[in-house]
């Protein structure tokens, strides 16, 4: 029903998977696998629920109706069974930018963050940034399954004020199991930790399991703050509308106090439209898409598959994001990177950007069109061969 082989010329429009290629490049020529987001033209609900707004003729200032509260409620209890309030949701621009609000508001300067790398590089930037302690968790890469090392976790968390978490992963792209969940709430639980939860890729699940807010477990809800948004899941990052979810009574008002004070109350008008569209009408093309991305993902698996018995691309059950191990080269990120641009006129994401144990690594986006896809693949395996 949905066309996702169709290929769109996204030059000149702004964005910045395109458009800055040639600022950080010097060259324009190339297929970009970096930035996350989507090649894809949205869903058409979405698409006429904008053109509607655009035929009134005034743009003011808004606020959100209850409607729009009301499809992020429903979306949430029919996608993920967590029947969330209306107080519960506090607005913001982006997760990132809700990171940093929370991060501003419960944490001050030489506070102790924890992140888990590789991970998401404005995780660690927001840390850095704002003069607070960086402590990192590592995550252990099992043949090709990354997991969490608990026991160090256990230890790492003493003095901690705030937990950054992913769920689910980028760039590895894991979902956490219940089980692991559950000791992850623990552990925070047991040293006092306010947790962040990240879960943006929650709707992009590519394996039969279903994602798991770890709010939604024993009594987690009490400290944790889960940042959602329709960005990744219906390639509307440019619309800058997310929600953080916040149970906790006491923490929701002192962030929503926090939000008044900086004037973060309005909303852009389209991005409104838009999430409430994509909530209520999206869903068909979101299963399609799923769909696609899994064809995808099986064409990256299999063009890199032999090349070297140590070339790996990690087990993927969510995001559209591949992690590509390719230490075995002995490069760097930033000299495969640069390799690449040069000899295959691809782009990636260096692995290092996501910590320093993702060196040697490469994140390739395979959210494009298939034969766009397999042109990139087969410029990428030509190239790893001539290393």
């Amino acid at each position: 029903m949905y066309d996702f082989d169709k290929l769109y010329d996204r030059n000149g429009t702004g964005c910045y998977k395109y458009d800055a290629l040639s600022m950080f490049y010097k060259k324009d020529d190339i297929i970009p696998l970096w930035v996350a987001d989507m090649d894809f033209a949205i869903a058409p609900e979405i698409t006429k629920a904008m053109e509607e707004r655009l035929k009134h003729p005034v743009y003011g200032y808004n606020f959100r109706p209850d409607s729009y509260y009301q499809s992020i409620i429903n979306w949430v209890d029919r996608r993920h069974g967590w029947k969330i309030q209306k107080d519960w949701i506090t607005n913001s621009p982006g997760i990132v930018p809700g990171i940093n609000f929370v991060l501003l508001e419960f944490t001050k300067p030489g506070d102790k963050v924890l992140i888990q790398e590789p991970v998401y590089s404005p995780f660690r930037h927001t840390v850095l940034d704002h003069k607070r302690e960086l402590v990192v968790n590592e995550l252990i890469n099992n043949n090709g399954s990354w997991e969490m090392d608990f026991d160090a976790l256990d230890k790492e968390l003493e003095g901690i004020k705030m937990f950054i978490f992913c769920s689910p992963h980028n760039p590895v792209g894991r979902m956490w199991t219940e089980e692991e969940l559950l000791k992850l709430g623990r552990l925070c639980k047991k040293h006092n930790v306010l947790l962040f939860s990240d879960e943006i890729h929650n709707d992009l699940i590519l394996s039969e399991r279903k994602h798991i807010p770890i709010a939604t477990l024993e009594d987690f809800s009490e400290f944790t703050i889960t940042g959602i948004a329709p960005s990744k899941t219906f390639n509307i990052p440019g619309l800058m509308s997310s929600a953080l979810i916040i149970p906790n009574e006491k923490i929701s008002k002192q962030l929503k106090a926090y939000m008044f004070k900086l004037h973060m109350f309005s909303a852009n008008t389209f991005g409104m439209v838009a999430l409430e569209a994509a909530y209520n009408h999206g869903e068909a093309w979101l299963e399609e898409l799923k769909d696609y991305l899994r064809e995808n993902l099986n064409l990256v698996v299999e063009k890199l598959k032999g090349i070297h018995p140590e070339l790996k691309v990690a087990q993927q059950e969510a995001t559209y994001l591949a992690w590509v191990d390719l230490r075995f080269t002995g490069k760097t990120s930033k000299e495969l990177n640069d390799y690449f641009l040069k000899e295959a006129n691809i782009a990636l994401s260096p692995g290092s950007e996501f910590g320093p144990s993702g060196e040697g690594y490469m994140r390739l986006n395979f959210a494009l069109p298939k034969n766009r896809l397999e042109l990139a693949l087969d410029k990428m395996v030509k190239a790893i061969k001539e290393l």
